[in-house]
């Protein structure tokens, strides 16, 4: 729950410092006073509306939520806190966090109802409340629940492979021949790995071939010395084996040599030069020659499941088809569950609305194409017409007598409600109805409601006033004395009577 609020220039508010309890907490206060103004500040921390104030800050307690990201357990306090300069900054407990996921984290916690909120009666939002009911009724029923999810998933895996065989099979002769275009340009190549840097080597060695032939023709001539030297050695009695040695060593290098060199006259350099452009160009697009090998075989691969994807295609649509049946099986029988929980659900929204002064409300479950939640789209008729034709005194009472039903069987023990204006444009009996309805609500939310009616105000735990002084806007709690005079200014106006100051003390009883 909202334990403290605290606001520093906001709008016409100078300073706002508020410390809240459990139950029921009501605003009132003259036209203009800013008591609109301060509701949306208050959500404005939770990012649930526009930042007005330059400095904002909320306290929460019991909680009970668990949030790894924000390292949160059920017990801790949370604080929010909003700074507001160039940009609006928030803070989680001294973290900082975007607007987006402050806005998601709080809808954990707060609930925000307004005459442009139609979303409690969105069909998902009702279809999830009603398995939560059944599955609180019949243990069986969340067994049913998981072998629809389960099945829908797997459904869903084999529409999307069914759908890529068939629009792969409008254009199977492209994809077809395209594979084996692909295939054939390799293969007519038919690379080698290590065969580009081979290729090279021979490459250098052409072009130095005849520089090598006519150093070598040149360098031989020492050959013609060897008995010289020999002779003038055995002269100067030195040992000649060391330079023979080294003699036969380079006739040998030359030799091998020359007979390497002879080896690339019958190499068309021509040919070379346009393997290594067909190499060169296979490296380019594909990386290597490796990846270039790894393509190939990945195009031989898909050519083969091209040529088996009518085999393919009628085993899908064989499991597609017996998947529909089994869901639709289990559809049904969540259908039937669902039903009965809408009846008990009906039932009890029935008896709020005929406390609320209303005609009997309508939960009809119509039969849809087959999604994530089944076959089931819940829509809420109230006196027999759709909710679009009602008034928008008689769509709050409706909304009331719903969010009370669904908070008795869903037991909320941290939820925070707000409401814009619940009561307004209702006669006495209707707001009376109402502020017992609310008071029953609140044993479940902490609410938060602006009032005109003195019977919801009456019935408040905490009673705050709005006024304005000299374009300064203030808000204070009332004590009992406070709470009276205040109630007999909304009954009487301004200039309050002593009539309606003895039945805002009845009403105070």
């Amino acid at each position: 729950m909202i334990s403290r609020v605290y606001l520093k220039d906001c709008l016409s508010f100078e300073e706002v410092d508020l410390e809240f309890k459990k139950g029921l907490n009501i605003f009132t206060g003259p036209s203009g006073a800013g008591k609109s103004i301060l509701m949306q500040a208050i959500l404005s921390l939770f990012a649930l509306a526009d930042v007005k104030a330059n400095l904002g800050e909320v306290l929460l307690n019991n909680s009970k939520i668990d949030d790894e990201t924000y390292d949160l357990s059920s017990d801790d306090d949370i604080i929010i806190k909003s700074i507001k300069k160039d940009k609006v900054r928030y803070f989680l407990n001294n973290q900082s966090v975007s607007k987006k996921n402050l806005s998601d984290f709080s809808f954990k916690l707060i609930k925000h109802l307004n005459l442009k909120d139609t979303s409690e009666f969105d069909s998902l939002k009702l279809l999830d409340f009603l398995d939560r009911l059944t599955i609180q009724k019949n243990s069986d029923f969340k067994t049913i629940k998981d072998e629809f999810n389960i099945s829908y998933k797997e459904f869903q895996e084999t529409k999307k492979e069914l759908q890529k065989i068939l629009d792969d099979e409008s254009k199977l002769e492209d994809l077809k021949e395209f594979a084996k275009f692909e295939i054939d340009k390799i293969e007519q190549i038919n690379p080698t790995i290590d065969e580009y840097e081979e290729l090279n080597l021979i490459k250098k060695r052409l072009a130095k071939k005849e520089k090598i032939e006519i150093a070598i023709k040149k360098a031989s001539g020492i050959m013609e010395f060897n008995h010289s030297v020999t002779g003038a050695l055995e002269l100067m009695e030195v040992d000649s084996s060391f330079f023979d040695e080294t003699m036969n060593e380079l006739n040998n290098i030359f030799e091998k040599f020359s007979d390497s060199l002879h080896e690339l006259d019958d190499i068309n350099i021509e040919n070379v030069l346009d393997r290594i452009e067909k190499l060169s160009a296979l490296q380019k697009r594909f990386g290597s020659i490796e990846e270039c090998l790894k393509y190939k075989e990945q195009k031989k691969l898909e050519l083969e499941s091209y040529e088996n994807i009518f085999f393919q295609k009628e085993k899908l649509e064989k499991r597609f088809e017996n998947l529909n049946k089994q869901l639709y099986i289990l559809a049904k029988q969540i259908s039937d569950f669902r039903k009965e929980s809408s009846i008990i659900l009906e039932e009890k929204i029935n008896e709020y609305l005929k406390f609320l002064y209303l005609s009997d409300a309508k939960i009809i479950l119509n039969e849809k194409e087959l999604d994530s939640t089944g076959v089931d789209e819940v829509i809420f008729e109230l006196n027999g017409v759709s909710l679009d034709t009602i008034s928008s005194g008689e769509y709050n009472r409706l909304r009331l007598a719903l969010l009370t039903s669904m908070s008795e069987f869903d037991i909320v023990d941290n939820g925070i409600l707000f409401l814009d204006e619940i009561d307004a444009n209702l006669s006495g009996k209707e707001s009376d109805a109402i502020s017992k309805v609310l008071n029953k609500l609140s044993d479940s939310y902490q609410i938060f409601a602006i009032s005109h009616q003195p019977q919801l105000t009456s019935s408040a735990n905490q009673h705050f006033l709005v006024d304005k002084i000299d374009g300064k806007s203030f808000v204070k709690e009332l004590n009992n004395q406070e709470r009276m005079t205040e109630i007999a200014r909304m009954i009487s106006g301004e200039k309050v009577t002593l009539e309606a100051l003895e039945f805002a003390k009845n009403l105070l009883k």
